[in-house]
């Protein structure tokens, strides 16, 4: 089990209502080291929304710059995206932003459905261990989903060539069986799922950002991936060249650091892609506490159009703490046991088991 400090950040109003926490140590709920805000949700609920309503009033923020003249970006950050989902919900349709009582309602239903799981039924209950989102001071969103292009909120639809490559990979898959090679990198604790790009979320959201004259490093702490990224308008890597991160390559507009990303490895496979995907993205520091993260990601041979991301990612106090994979040790042997078995069963019965994989 990673650990991760409870942290704090500040909103701007970007069409949000704001994101915002405070610092608190790491222990079981209900310790008396937390405040009510970790343990209680109507009182994170409350937190929230004030402090939201508080961070929208802040105006005329100058961003720093480096010793040497960049723009400052560098720092520890949590990548979640509270409860804003990645796509649109069907039942938001044409709907792009909350009204300020409708953020507040969503982000209430958030809190209340993530604090009511029941530890005894549960083996791994987040907030037991302070983790879940709402322990972790996110707040209120005006945002009814991430994607912000296309405008109805959704991943474009996949294109013909894309659907028969996945389905070709799927079979391909059930064919060959289950064993421990089966499920991807990150479940064997090879690397880590925090991208490029990054989809905001999930419980293994602690980054870094270094810069010194000519680089930028990015470290995420899931299995400690690591970009360095440099900025002195080198070209990319040949072609031919795939790497499982990709070649990065920065340079500033203004106020915000643009990395563009090519050449991945075609065993990467990022939501069905191909080694073809170029992606963009765009880093900017909008106040003292809070850093816009936003992507643009393309590949003809997977998608019918590009797609696009808007995010705000908090501050938080250093350090970051080692994930710490273990699972491989005990996991993913059972897990292959287990579907192994289910595949015999299932065989009795003339039917198949399809082996779970997780994006990469």
């Amino acid at each position: 089990m990673r650990h991760r400090m409870l942290v704090s950040l500040g909103a701007i109003a970007l069409l949000v209502a704001g994101l915002e926490t405070r610092v608190a140590g790491q222990a079981p709920s209900g310790t008396k080291s937390f405040d009510a805000t970790v343990t209680d949700p109507n009182a994170a609920i409350k937190a929230g929304s004030a402090e939201a309503k508080a961070e929208n009033t802040k105006k005329n923020w100058t961003p720093p710059k480096t010793s040497w003249g960049d723009p400052d970006v560098s720092g520890y950050y949590f990548n979640h995206s509270g409860y804003t989902p990645l796509e649109r919900p069907a039942n938001l349709a044409g709907k792009a932003v909350y009204t300020e009582e409708e953020a507040l309602a969503a982000y209430k239903r958030g809190v209340q459905e993530d604090a009511e799981v029941d530890p005894r039924t549960v083996h791994y209950d987040w907030k037991e261990y302070g983790m879940d989102a709402w322990q972790s001071g996110v707040r209120p969103n005006l945002r009814t989903s991430l994607i912000v292009d296309p405008p109805d909120g959704r991943i474009p639809p996949l294109t013909p060539e894309a659907q028969k490559r996945i389905a070709a990979a799927a079979a391909t898959s059930r064919a060959r069986g289950a064993d421990v090679t089966t499920p991807g990198f990150y479940t064997r604790c090879v690397t880590g799922n925090g991208g490029p790009p990054r989809i905001p979320g999930g419980v293994t959201a602690e980054s870094q950002i270094l810069q010194t004259p000519g680089y930028v490093v990015m470290v995420s702490q899931s299995n400690n991936d690591v970009r360095i990224i440099p900025l002195d308008g080198r070209p990319h890597l040949p072609k031919g060249v795939g790497q499982w991160f990709g070649d990065a390559r920065g340079h500033f507009e203004g106020s915000t650091l643009v990395v563009e990303t090519t050449n991945f490895s075609p065993e990467r496979v990022w939501r069905g892609s191909t080694d073809g995907m170029h992606l963009v993205e765009r880093f900017t520091l909008v106040g003292p506490k809070t850093l816009r993260y936003q992507f643009t990601v393309e590949d003809p041979k997977t998608w019918t159009r590009p797609w696009s991301i808007d995010s705000l990612l908090p501050k938080i106090d250093p350090p970051i703490y080692e994930f710490a994979c273990h699972e491989q040790n005990y996991g993913l042997i059972n897990w292959a046991t287990g579907t192994i078995i289910r595949e015999k069963e299932a065989a009795a019965s003339g039917q198949t088991v399809q082996p779970l994989r997780e994006e990469r």
